[in-house]
C-alpha cells in the first residue's frame, strides 16, 4: 500500500533531508543501485518525488550526496600524534565506508556513469574532494611534528591511498582486509611522504 505523503507531517530542511539520505542508503542496501529510484525513495522517506528532484535533479546526484554523508569527514579522523597512525586510521574508515551502502553507491554510479556517458563531474563536485581534505590534513599535522617535509607532498601522493583502496574494491571487492590497509600505508605513503 503506498502511504499519500500529503498526510504525512511536513518536514522541511535537515529533516526532510535526513530521512531522503535514510531512505537512499537503505534503498541501495535493499535493492542495490541498480534496483534504486527516485519513486522508491520519495516513498520510503515518505516524502513527494517533487521535493527530490527539487533538491537533486538526478539520481547520480542523490545518491553521490547521500553517500557523501556517511564518509568520513577531516573532523572524524583523530590526531593519533603519529603519521603511521593517522594514515592506518583515515584508510581504515574508508575501507569500512567501502563495505557498506558507499561501495554500492560507488560501483552502480560508475557503471552508470560509463554505460550511459552520464558526466562524473556530479559525482566529483557533490563528494568535494574529502578523501584528499583528510590527507591533506593528515600530513599538515605531520609536518608540523616534522615526520614529513613539505616539498615531499605533492597531490598524486595525497591520492595514492584512497586510490588503491578504490582500486583493490573495485576489482577485487570488498570487505577490504586490515593488513592491506596497513600494507598500503607501510609500502606505499610512508615511503612516498618521507622520502627526499
Amino acid at each position: 500500500m503506498v502511504t499519500d505523503h500529503r498526510k504525512l507531517p511536513r518536514r522541511r530542511g535537515e529533516a526532510l533531508n535526513a530521512a531522503i539520505y535514510q531512505a537512499t542508503l537503505d534503498e541501495l542496501a535493499e535493492s542495490g543501485y541498480a534496483g534504486l529510484t527516485m519513486e522508491r525513495v520519495a516513498e520510503r522517506a515518505k516524502a513527494s518525488k517533487a521535493s527530490l528532484y527539487r533538491r537533486w535533479p538526478t539520481r547520480i546526484e542523490l545518491v553521490t550526496e547521500a553517500v557523501r554523508n556517511t564518509l568520513p569527514t577531516v573532523e572524524s579522523v583523530p590526531d593519533t600524534g603519529s603519521l603511521r597512525d593517522d594514515l592506518i586510521t583515515a584508510l581504515s574508515l574508508a575501507a569500512h565506508a567501502m563495505s557498506g551502502p558507499a561501495g554500492e553507491a560507488l560501483r552502480g554510479l560508475l557503471g552508470e556513469a560509463l554505460s550511459s556517458g552520464a558526466p562524473l563531474s556530479a559525482m566529483r563536485r557533490t563528494s568535494g574532494g574529502m578523501g584528499r581534505k583528510i590527507m591533506e590534513e593528515i600530513v599538515r599535522r605531520a609536518i608540523e611534528r616534522g615526520e614529513v617535509e613539505p616539498d615531499t607532498v605533492t597531490p598524486r601522493r595525497l591520492d595514492a591511498g584512497h586510490a588503491l583502496l578504490r582500486h583493490h574494491f573495485l576489482f577485487i571487492g570488498a570487505p577490504i582486509p586490515d593488513e592491506l590497509v596497513v600494507q598500503i600505508v607501510d609500502e606505499v605513503l610512508i615511503p612516498l611522504l618521507t622520502s627526499d
